[in-house]
């Protein structure tokens, strides 16, 4: 079955490629219908006149992004007593972040983590462990940065739409069940356990997998270790509060690329920058209402719509542009290139150790 998913996951990837460039598409035509007087030369010129040390500043923010989210899972595998690499943790980050974007409802991210977590060593019952956890504590950062915009910054949410209220207001409500449920897998193993029983029962229906009772019982043996997994863990509370920090700074990180997009190219004031940070928060709690990836349409419309309270549509549209530019597609950009590099160095690894073992 292995194999057959190794090759269904090779079949899809010219699939998961014309899905990004049209994800891509559909983004940019968007954002250039929401400003109908969009002038493709302005915003060349718009570019051109950008601040290159903020712009720096933003693809820096930008590979941070990356590096956090990989940090955060560094820190949990290691706390599991894996000798993880920090380019390890790199890769597996990349290929979360990757793949959440390439494929529908986001839902690529985890197995494509898992499959270079597994090729590094790491146990299946613990790369499930690491994975249901850090993506916990990364909807929780979301959480929390809601709930800061909403104390601190609440005449922001006011100054928006009623459409964009209800959009963000949907999504801190998504993310809060998301977080409950997710929190409910953890710490219940029985619900996963029937959750996971249910699966198997019906892929054996459908005659994806055959042989169920035997699937059953490998399915027993694995949440076993999974609840042994999850109590090594939850004994290592440092771990936890430390990879929820670096869940809390990839998501600040990524929001403070449109922050500097902004002081390169019509900022004059930190004040201006700290509004636009929190005004990127409330468009990242509005953009998780509905699970497409990269929250296309619904991201640049929350966006812009705020923007639109301390610039002018043409700015607006401008920034948004820009600053997705960098903290999305170039972002998927790098994450591929790097996945790609390391699937390559494994293929060639396992190509050796073959040819080891066959003299």
């Amino acid at each position: 079955m292995k194999n057959k998913l190794l090759r269904l996951f090779k079949n899809k990837n010219f699939l998961f490629s014309l899905l990004f460039v049209l994800i891509a598409a559909i983004s940019i035509v968007l954002i250039i219908w929401m400003s109908q007087d969009f002038s493709l030369g302005e915003f060349f010129t718009y570019i051109k006149t950008a601040s290159p040390e903020w712009i720096i500043a933003s693809v820096l923010s930008m590979v941070l992004f990356i590096v956090f989210e990989g940090l955060a899972l560094t820190v949990i595998c290691r706390g599991f007593g894996y000798k993880t690499k920090l380019s390890g943790g790199f890769i597996y980050s990349a290929a979360d972040i990757y793949f959440s974007a390439v494929t529908p409802s986001a839902t690529g991210g985890q197995p494509a983590s898992a499959y270079f977590m597994v090729k590094d060593g790491i146990s299946g019952v613990m790369t499930t462990a690491a994975l249901l956890l850090n993506l916990f504590l990364y909807t929780v950062s979301v959480l929390a940065i809601g709930i800061i915009c909403f104390i601190f910054k609440f005449d922001i949410f006011l100054s928006y739409g009623l459409t964009p209220k209800i959009f963000i207001i949907a999504g801190f409500i998504c993310q809060l069940v998301l977080a409950l449920f997710l929190f409910m897998l953890l710490i219940n193993r029985k619900l996963l356990h029937r959750i996971c029983r249910s699966f198997i029962h019906i892929l054996c229906k459908i005659r994806i997998f055959k042989n169920e009772d035997e699937r059953q019982q490998r399915l027993d043996a694995y949440m076993d270790s999974y609840r042994k997994s999850i109590k090594i863990i939850i004994r290592h509370k440092k771990v936890i509060w430390l990879a929820f920090l670096m869940n809390l700074l990839q998501r600040s990180a990524q929001i403070a690329v449109s922050v500097f997009v902004y002081m390169a190219t019509i900022g004059s004031s930190l004040s201006d920058a700290v509004t636009v940070w929190f005004l990127q928060a409330y468009t990242v709690l509005g953009a998780n209402t509905v699970p497409v990836p990269g929250g296309v349409g619904i991201y640049d419309y929350i966006t812009i719509n705020g923007f639109c309270s301390i610039m002018t549509k043409a700015q607006a549209v401008h920034l948004d542009l820009l600053a997705r530019s960098l903290s999305f597609y170039f972002c998927i950009f790098i994450c591929g290139f790097s996945i790609l590099i390391r699937y390559i160095w494994l293929r060639k690894k396992s190509h050796k150790a073959k040819i080891r073992n066959d003299k």
